[in-house]
C-alpha cells in the first residue's frame, strides 16, 4: 500500500505528460511567482504596513506547501535515484533540494531557536531563492542550467583570468598613480575598485588617473576589459547553440538521438 502511494506521489512530482503532474507543476509555478511578487511589494513600506496580516498568511500557506513538497521529494528520493546507494543523502545535497531548503528555512529558524533578533529578518531575503525553483518546472530554465553546467570549466577559467587581470591592473595603476594621488590610490586594495569599474566599463568617474602614464594604462585596461567581458557571453551563446542543436536531434518521446 505504502509502496503504491510512494509510486503515485513520485509520478506526480517527477513524471511529465500526465494531467496530475501538469496541474501540480503549474500550481507550483504560480505560487513561486506570487511569492516573488510578494517579496518585491513588501519592500514598499506603506504597502507592507497596510497588508501585514495578508503577507504573513501568504507566507504561512506557501511555506507549508513548499515544506510538504520538499519532504515528499525526500521521501521519494529512492525512486528518483534507483541506482544510488544513498538516494536520500544524494537528494538532500542536490542543487534543487538545497534551493528548496534555503527557501523555507528562514521561516522556521526564529521558531526553532527562539531568538527574535533583528538581524534574523535579513534571512527573509532568502525567500527570493524560490524563483530558482522554476528551473525544475520550466524547460527554458532547465536549458540554462545545462548550458552553465557544461560550460562551467570555461567560465571558471574566464573568471580566474579576469581576477588575475584585475589584480595586475590594480598593482600597476597603484604604482603609477600613487605618487600623484596618494589620498585616492592609497593602496592596491583601494585601487581594485577603480580596476573593477574600468574592466566592467561602468566607470563611475569618482576615481580616475591624472598622469599621462596612468591615462595610457587606463585606456589599455579598458580595451582589455571589453574583450574579457565579451568572453563569458561568447561561451554561453556557443553553449546555447550547441544545446539547441542537440535538442533538435533528440526524439521528444523516447529521448534518444535521431540518426
Amino acid at each position: 500500500m505504502i509502496k503504491r502511494i510512494k509510486e503515485a506521489v513520485w509520478s506526480v512530482l517527477d513524471q511529465d505528460g500526465d494531467i496530475q503532474s501538469t496541474v501540480f507543476d503549474t500550481s507550483i509555478i504560480i505560487l513561486i511567482l506570487i511569492n516573488t511578487a510578494a517579496v518585491i511589494v513588501s519592500s514598499f513600506s506603506v504597502f507592507a504596513a497596510d497588508h501585514v496580516t495578508g503577507l504573513y498568511r501568504l507566507e504561512l500557506v506557501s511555506v507549508i506547501i513548499f515544506s510538504i513538497e520538499y519532504f515528499m521529494r525526500l521521501w521519494t528520493a529512492d525512486r528518483k535515484y534507483p541506482n544510488s546507494k544513498y538516494p536520500y543523502i544524494k537528494y538532500v545535497f542536490s542543487a534543487l533540494a538545497i534551493i528548496d531548503l534555503v527557501a523555507i528555512l528562514p521561516f522556521y529558524i526564529p521558531f526553532v531557536t527562539g531568538i527574535d533578533l533583528r538581524f534574523l529578518r535579513i534571512l527573509r531575503l532568502f525567500r527570493m531563492f524560490r524563483i530558482f525553483k522554476l528551473g525544475r518546472y520550466n524547460e527554458s530554465m532547465a536549458i540554462i542550467g545545462r548550458v552553465l553546467k557544461k560550460e562551467k570549466e570555461k567560465l571558471i577559467t574566464t573568471i580566474v583570468l579576469t581576477v588575475i587581470m584585475i589584480f595586475v591592473a590594480s598593482s600597476l595603476m597603484y604604482y603609477v598613480e600613487n605618487p600623484a594621488q596618494p589620498e585616492i590610490f592609497t593602496n592596491i586594495i583601494e585601487t581594485t575598485w577603480w580596476s573593477i569599474a574600468t574592466f566592467t566599463t561602468i566607470w563611475y568617474g569618482d576615481v580616475y588617473p591624472i598622469t599621462v602614464a596612468g591615462k595610457i594604462l587606463g585606456g589599455i585596461i579598458s580595451l582589455l576589459g571589453i574583450m574579457l567581458i565579451a568572453l563569458p557571453s561568447g561561451i554561453i551563446c556557443s553553449g546555447f547553440m550547441t544545446e539547441l542543436e542537440h535538442k533538435k536531434n533528440v526524439c521528444p518521446h523516447c529521448g534518444k538521438e535521431i540518426e
